[in-house]
C-alpha cells in the first residue's frame, strides 16, 4: 500500500462542497497548478479536478419505453422518424442506436453512405421539444392483439427514457491521415489525398481517463455529467483494452479504455447531445461527458497535472492500413504538437483538423466545476473498479 503525504477521502471532500470550502479546479487549470506548486501541495489545496470532452460518440443511445394504448401490443419493429429501433427487448421497450440511418434519407438514396438524419438526430429532436413521428408493428397475441400503431410523439410522451451508452469516453485514440490518391470519407471525418490533413480526437489534457489512467477514482457507480445532466458509470466499455502499452507517466499509447455510460435522458440539454453527420460514413451523436476527479493524494494531482505535451497518439493509415487491419503507425504526435494545426508525416507538413471540440469541453469541465462550487453535485465513491492491469 503506497504511503502518500496527503490522503483524503470522498465523504470528507463531499463536507466540503456542502459547506462551500471545496477548491475545485478544471484539468486545465490543473496543469499549471501542478507544475508550480509540485504534487504535494496542490494535493493539498485542491480538492476537486473536473475533466471534460464533447465528441463523436458512435456507441450511443436511447433505451426507451413507449407506454401501452387499449389495445395492447407486443411491438415486433418499430421506427421514430423512419430511424429503425431494435424492439427485442420486451412489449413496448426498444433501443435507439445514434449511428442507425432513416430508411427514408434523401441524401442516402442519391449517395450511398452520405447519410444526412439518423438516431442521433432524433435523440436531440426529441430533447429539444419537437414531435418524432413513430410507427410500430406486431404479429398479435391472444395477450397483446394490437399490430399497428402510427402517432406522433415528445419525450414527454415516453413514460421512460435512458441515454445509454456501450462505449464513450476513448482512453486515447489514433490520430488519421490517408496515403492514397483519392479523399475517402470515415469516422474520423474526410481525409485528403496524398497525406494532406490529418484528423484527431480526444480532448487531451481536458479528457477524463488521461487524468486518472489507472482508474483509481473511476469506476461503477461513479457519478458524472453526461450530455447536460447527471449519469453514472456502470463499468468498462465495450472494446475497453485492460493491459495497454504506457508511457513512462501511465498513459496508454495507443486507443485503450472505455466506459459504458447511463443517464435520465429527460433531465439532459439538447447543448451537449448532438445530431451528426459524417459525410460518406453515416450518423453519429456528438455527447458532454465530465468526470470529476477526487485528488485524494498526491498520485491524484500528479495524474491531473498532465497536459498536451505529455500525450502522444499514434498516427496511422485510414486509406489501405485501417482497413485492412494494417496496425502500422507512421509517427507519433503529440497532442500539444496537434492543436498546434501542423505535424510532419512522411517528411510532410500536414494540416491537422480537430473531430472533438476543446471548447465545448472546457465548457463541460467548467459547468460541472460551476455544479460543484455551488453544491449542486457530490462525488460518489465506485463500488467495482475498471480493470487496468
Amino acid at each position: 500500500m503506497a504511503e502518500y503525504k496527503v490522503n483524503k477521502t470522498v465523504k470528507e471532500i463531499n463536507e466540503r462542497i456542502r459547506k462551500g470550502k471545496a477548491v475545485v479546479v478544471n484539468a486545465e487549470e490543473m496543469v499549471a497548478i501542478v507544475r508550480k506548486e509540485g504534487k504535494v501541495k496542490a494535493a493539498r489545496e485542491i480538492d476537486v479536478v473536473t475533466t471534460g470532452t464533447f465528441s463523436p460518440m458512435c456507441s450511443s443511445g436511447l433505451l426507451f419505453n413507449i407506454g401501452q394504448q387499449p389495445p395492447v401490443m407486443k411491438v415486433s419493429k418499430l421506427w421514430l422518424n423512419n430511424v429503425p429501433c431494435y424492439s427485442g427487448i420486451a412489449a413496448v421497450d426498444a433501443y435507439l442506436g445514434a449511428t442507425e440511418p432513416s430508411e427514408d434519407d434523401p441524401l442516402n438514396k442519391v449517395h450511398p453512405g452520405r447519410f444526412a438524419y439518423g438516431g442521433g438526430h432524433v435523440m436531440e429532436d426529441l430533447l429539444r421539444g419537437k414531435a418524432v413521428h413513430l410507427r410500430a408493428e406486431a404479429y398479435g397475441t391472444d395477450c397483446y392483439p394490437r399490430k399497428n400503431l402510427d402517432k406522433d410523439v415528445t419525450l414527454a410522451d415516453l413514460p421512460n427514457a435512458v441515454m445509454l451508452n456501450p462505449r464513450n469516453c476513448y482512453q486515447n485514440y489514433n490520430a488519421a491521415v490517408n496515403l492514397t490518391s483519392r479523399t475517402i470519407y470515415t469516422y474520423m471525418g474526410p481525409l485528403k489525398a496524398n497525406s494532406s490533413n490529418v484528423n484527431f480526437a480526444t480532448a487531451g489534457q481536458l479528457s477524463p481517463l488521461f487524468n486518472d489512467p489507472f482508474y483509481r477514482t473511476i469506476g461503477m457507480g461513479t457519478r458524472i455529467f453526461l450530455g447536460g445532466g447527471i449519469g453514472y458509470v456502470i463499468g468498462e466499455g465495450t472494446q475497453h483494452v485492460q493491459k495497454p502499452k504506457r508511457n513512462e507517466r501511465g498513459l496508454p499509447e495507443n486507443p485503450s479504455g472505455t466506459l459504458m455510460l447511463k443517464g435520465d435522458f429527460k433531465k439532459m440539454n439538447p447543448r451537449y447531445v448532438r445530431g451528426q453527420s459524417l459525410v460518406g460514413y453515416g450518423a453519429s451523436l456528438a455527447v458532454g461527458v465530465g468526470i470529476p476527479i477526487p485528488i485524494l493524494n498526491e498520485e491524484m494531482a500528479w495524474f491531473t497535472g498532465v497536459s498536451d505535451a505529455d500525450i502522444t497518439m499514434p498516427v496511422k493509415d485510414y486509406g489501405y492500413d485501417y482497413p485492412n487491419g494494417i496496425p502500422r503507425e507512421l509517427t507519433r504526435a503529440s497532442f500539444e504538437e496537434l492543436r498546434s494545426g501542423e505535424v510532419t508525416v512522411n517528411g510532410k507538413k500536414t494540416s491537422t483538423v480537430p473531430v472533438t471540440s476543446y471548447s465545448m469541453s472546457l465548457e463541460v469541465a467548467d459547468t460541472l466545476k460551476e455544479w460543484i462550487e455551488k453544491g449542486e453535485f457530490l462525488l460518489t465513491e465506485k463500488v467495482e473498479d475498471i480493470p487496468s492491469f
